[in-house]
């Protein structure tokens, strides 16, 4: 979550007319994240999330992710739901940029992770993936292989003033990335940016997952391998395989894993740490002037690469 575009109270006033929440107490933006604009809303009803759409989300994508959050709760996943107007429609427009409302959810989100934490989001994920098994809408990951040499060649030489010899570095990944990638693995609906400040908790119980906006339609194990890079490695930059195996084998406890997917693991965990490492290095050299959020270290994500680049089995991640 972040701030681009600002919001005075009389827009929100005028926009909040079309919905039966209540009159708008008070509201502040949120400065975590790095896609869209939120603000969290405090009315005469209670606490809401309100969203508006930057220009990196395709609104053509918007019913996926507000139908998949319906969807979601409506199993019995515990995230946001979307607020309909009195009109129905839970999609709008607030200064230039489409806006939804959501629901506010309970909780927070640790700094520190500890090994509890793991086991739990393993347990949540795999709900979530047997629960979106029969939604019906489907989104291809517009930020998987085939995105990726696009978007280092839109970084061009300026990677190599981030790090030297880190474009020839990509590349090389890219390459290996291309010619690897699995394409036969279980597919269905994943959330594909489970970072901690995604993940809610009261205590040490998972209380529910936000940010929907670039769920997709792709591999299970691939949010799998995403959560390894988000969560598995400490500060100092080192791999915590105690906590790798406690995700896993809290996923393996709800939803069994094949013996493909757990042998794709390392080559879906490069993958993710590429992505993760391409997206933030974009944002680096393109950050915003006067944005109130601040681009996250795409160097993170090198050091991350260049572990799982040595890891040649899912035995490297405890299994």
């Amino acid at each position: 979550m972040a701030v681009y575009t600002s919001i005075s109270d009389e827009d929100l006033a005028s926009f909040l007319a079309d919905y039966d929440i209540g009159d708008p107490l008070s509201f502040s933006g949120i400065a975590e994240g790095v896609e869209n604009s939120n603000f969290m809303v405090r009315t005469t009803t209670g606490t809401y999330i309100l969203t508006l759409y930057e220009k990196r989300v395709n609104p053509d994508d918007l019913p996926f992710f507000l139908n998949l959050m319906n969807h979601l709760a409506g199993k019995g996943l515990s995230c946001p739901r979307p607020v309909p107007k009195k009109s129905g429609e839970t999609l709008s427009s607030l200064n230039g940029r489409p806006a939804a409302v959501v629901t506010f959810l309970d909780g927070i989100w640790h700094r520190k992770i500890m090994p509890v934490h793991c086991r739990a989001l393993g347990t949540e994920m795999a709900r979530m993936h047997q629960m979106g098994a029969d939604f019906e809408m489907v989104r291809e990951n517009s930020l998987s292989v085939r995105s990726w040499r696009p978007l280092l060649e839109s970084c061009g030489p300026q990677a190599d003033n981030v790090k030297p010899g880190l474009y020839g570095f990509l590349d090389e990944e890219i390459g290996f990335l291309e010619e690897n990638w699995p394409t036969d693995l279980p597919r269905g609906v994943v959330h594909a940016d489970l970072f901690q400040d995604n993940v809610f908790f009261l205590g040490d119980e998972l209380s529910g997952f936000i940010d929907f906006y670039f769920a997709c339609t792709d591999m299970l194990a691939y949010d799998l391998a995403i959560c390894l890079n988000a969560w598995c490695f400490e500060s100092d930059g080192s791999f915590n395989i105690t906590k790798a195996r406690l995700m896993i084998t809290a996923y393996e406890e709800v939803r069994d894993l094949s013996d493909a997917e757990l042998s794709a693991l390392p080559v879906l965990a490069r993958g993710a740490a590429t992505r993760f490492l391409l997206t933030r290095l974009y944002d680096w050299l393109n950050h915003p002037e006067g944005a109130f959020v601040k681009p996250k270290d795409p160097m993170e994500y090198h050091r991350k690469l260049s572990f799982h680049q040595s890891v040649s089995s899912s035995a490297g991640y405890g299994i």
